[in-house]
């Protein structure tokens, strides 16, 4: 597959085509399901269009827990269907659609009772496994096995003694959720789409009672546009009854925002070669492996304030880490944690009280004539949610359109890698980089790498660890720029890389050369590059003051003090 750069120029285009043609299906929202459905509608040989109001994924889809799992939790409130489906897709992106950026990763489960508690446990395990196998997509993820004490300790030598009996370990995966949206994004500009991030819809245009298209204004440059499509597909998430406002209906169903929150940690600080997964009184607490860190989440509140950067306050991060140094022989502490970040999960309101409770499913409906409105559902199902909105679209366009392909479609960045990483150090020794570089760096690109390498190859100094965050090459900020659509210092450093949540000082030490690296690809003055480092630079602060407030709405307070990121002009 030709592969696209989200460029600067790519944009542009994107931007003129869409203002200037009638588009079989607008996608309003870049976030995972949004990118699915232009990547479904655009490979059935849909003319699509894309516009999100931020960056790719700068909204649920970059503050998961970045698992793709079936959610083992929820074969105990019975919901086989879901957690069949969730395994399905599971296997599809290790073994098809983006090995390059999903890998399995092994848990461990800490039992608490003998006999009774293995025998349930052990059963729930062993049906995730048969569920799997019977996906016929479990090739690839070791099955479960069961640990004594000792066994167990010896995977994870930082559990205490006195926190459990036993175990069990069994495998899910996890992904860079930011990275895969990015990719599903810019897999489906490669098939046709036209994407545009920092492009807002404003209003909806009406024929009638029928929805016929979009306003939408470019943040960038400041002017308005219309945007004619037959049919309109809203992807919103947690914005979803936002946006569907703007149609004057109050839709089929509504969505409730649960914030969850993530605290990353160095890796030397917790001893363990696997994941680990701790039943609350709440939910589930997982500590998962994330290179030379480990990210531990999540909270589950109800969240009804401001939707754009929802704030983890202190008593948010007091919760976690007690509950975590309760099995850890080593507590953590407030100076412990690098990184955290705060999420919003959207989930179909319900008569339950706890978000905990609320569904995972997702729902689709015609919410009126030309608009189809999706939401609910959970990252590792966005395939089959793109599936669902985009077959109800096709259904209001009246004319045979194939059905949809998505299962057999490969992100950019698959083809290949397997290969390419069987003969990393061919690469190594090529480029003059030590292998663990291109290891890394295959994690990320996939196949993808050579257009990275390229760039090195054109200037050596690129090449060079970034000063502040030298787990990362300079091509890599240069390129997310000019292949990945970043726009501004946010993007760049805490969506196509995480140095925002992998340094002890958030990207600071980091933000001036990253400004300087990608100002010549996007056209920033130098008096744009010092607006981008000082809103970097406060919007650091601004989380750092949220996550000492005592509670949900002084954290957001403080959090609000940060402007949003200045527009190019």
């Amino acid at each position: 597959m030709r592969s696209v750069a989200l460029s600067p120029q790519a944009r542009e285009a994107a931007l003129e085509a869409m203002s200037s043609t009638e588009l079989d299906v607008l996608v309003v929202g870049g976030g995972v399901v949004g990118s699915g459905s232009a990547l479904d509608a655009a490979t059935r040989g849909l003319t699509v269009g894309l516009v999100e109001a931020r960056d790719f994924a700068s909204g649920t889809s970059s503050r998961s827990s970045k698992l793709i799992h079936g959610g083992l939790r929820y074969l105990e409130m019975l919901d086989f269907r879901l957690v069949a489906e969730a395994l399905q897709e599971r296997g599809l992106l290790i073994q098809k659609l983006a090995p390059h950026l999903v890998r399995p990763v092994p848990f461990i489960y800490p039992l608490n009772h003998h006999v009774w508690e293995r025998v349930y446990a052990g059963a729930g395990v062993a049906l995730y496994d048969t569920l799997a196998l019977l996906s016929g997509r479990a090739r690839g993820v070791p099955h479960h096995r069961h640990l004594t004490r000792r066994g167990a300790r010896r995977v994870f030598p930082s559990l205490r003694k006195d926190a459990l009996v036993g175990a069990l370990e069994y495998y899910d995966a996890q992904v860079d959720d930011a990275r895969h949206t990015m990719f599903v994004a810019r897999t489906a500009a490669a098939y046709g789409a036209h994407i545009a991030s920092r492009a807002r819809v404003t209003g909806l245009l009406r024929e009638g009672e029928r929805v016929t298209g979009a306003e939408v204004h470019d943040l960038e440059s400041g002017r308005t546009f219309k945007v004619r499509a037959r049919q309109v597909v809203n992807a919103t998430g947690v914005w979803t009854d936002e946006t569907q406002s703007l149609a004057g209906e109050r839709g089929q169903f509504h969505v409730r925002a649960s914030k969850g929150i993530h605290l990353v940690v160095p890796h030397d600080r917790i001893r363990g070669d696997s994941g680990l997964i701790l039943r609350t009184e709440k939910s589930v607490l997982f500590v998962i492996p994330w290179g030379r860190h480990w990210i531990i989440g999540t909270t589950d509140t109800d969240w009804t304030l401001g939707l754009a950067h929802p704030a983890a306050s202190a008593a948010d991060i007091d919760y976690l880490l007690d509950h975590v140094n309760k099995v850890l022989e080593q507590p953590l502490t407030h100076a412990d944690v690098e990184g955290v970040y705060a999420g919003l999960r959207p989930l179909l309101s319900g008569e339950s009280e706890s978000t905990s409770m609320l569904s995972r499913e997702h729902a689709v409906s015609h919410a009126v004539p030309g608009l189809v409105v999706v939401a609910g559902g959970k990252y590792t199902t966005y395939r089959v949610m793109a599936k669902d909105a985009v077959d109800a679209a096709v259904h209001g366009l009246y004319q045979k359109v194939p059905p949809s392909v998505t299962e057999d479609v490969p992100l950019l960045g698959a083809e290949g890698f397997t290969a390419l990483k069987n003969s990393a150090h061919v690469l190594a020794e090529r480029y003059g980089l030590h292998e663990a570089r291109i290891q890394h760096l295959l994690g990320r690109y996939g196949s993808l790498v050579h257009e990275v390498l390229d760039l090195v190859e054109q200037d050596p100094s690129l090449g060079e660890p970034l000063t502040g965050a030298p787990d990362h090459l300079r091509a890599e900020i240069v390129y997310a720029a000019s292949h990945e659509g970043a726009r501004h210092l946010d993007d760049v450093l805490a969506r196509r890389t995480r140095i925002s949540i992998e340094t002890f000082d958030r990207g600071i030490g980091a933000v001036e050369e990253a400004a300087r690296l990608v100002a010549p690809v996007l056209g920033w003055s130098g008096e744009q590059i010092e607006r981008e480092v000082e809103h970097y630079r406060k919007r650091v602060e601004a989380e750092r003051e949220s996550q000492k407030m005592p509670d949900d709405e002084t954290a957001d307070a403080a959090r609000m003090g940060a402007p949003e990121v200045v527009p190019v002009r």
